[in-house]
């Protein structure tokens, strides 16, 4: 039984490391990115970057009509934030930034477009849950962020 444990312990101490950890912070950085990464194509005319299509404030104004912020500026910031975060998060660069921006950016969408407590568990968590890990651990080793910190000397969590 001891033997047993044992290798338990060897097993559970390996993947708490500092490098399986990194590989899940990149994953979680990936996942994250990719949620809101969906969300802008969606946004934008077909082949361009950032030609926002009309249609979106059209859907801004008669579906998303809780937002507390104009049309005019809800429906930039919403594109904009889905295509600049997104690529940061993928970079590791300014990863707690980045997360934290997000979950405001789905905060707000859950209470002003869709405040239906059951599909708060949906998405929403999800998003929270992985911005809450990134924005308490970073973005670990496989990131601009621990390149920066490390040519810098700087500690990195």
């Amino acid at each position: 039984m001891s033997g047993l444990v044992s290798m338990y312990n060897r097993l559970t101490d390996l993947l708490s490391g500092t490098f399986v950890e990194s590989i899940m912070q990149l994953l979680a950085r990936i996942a994250l990115a990719g949620i809101f990464w969906r969300s802008y194509q969606t946004k934008v005319v077909d082949g361009t970057w950032l030609q926002i299509d009309e249609t979106q404030y059209f859907i801004f104004e008669n579906e998303f009509s809780g937002l507390p912020i104009p049309t005019d500026l809800a429906v930039p910031m919403a594109t904009y934030a889905e295509f600049f975060f997104p690529i940061l998060l993928v970079l590791g660069l300014g990863t707690r930034f980045s997360a934290l921006a997000l979950m405001i950016m789905a905060l707000v969408i859950q209470l002003f477009v869709f405040p239906d407590a059951a599909h708060f568990f949906g998405w929403a968590i999800t998003v929270l849950g992985l911005g809450g890990f990134l924005l308490s651990r970073g973005a670990g080793l496989f990131s601009l962020d621990a390149l920066i910190a490390r040519v810098m000397g700087l500690k990195t969590a």
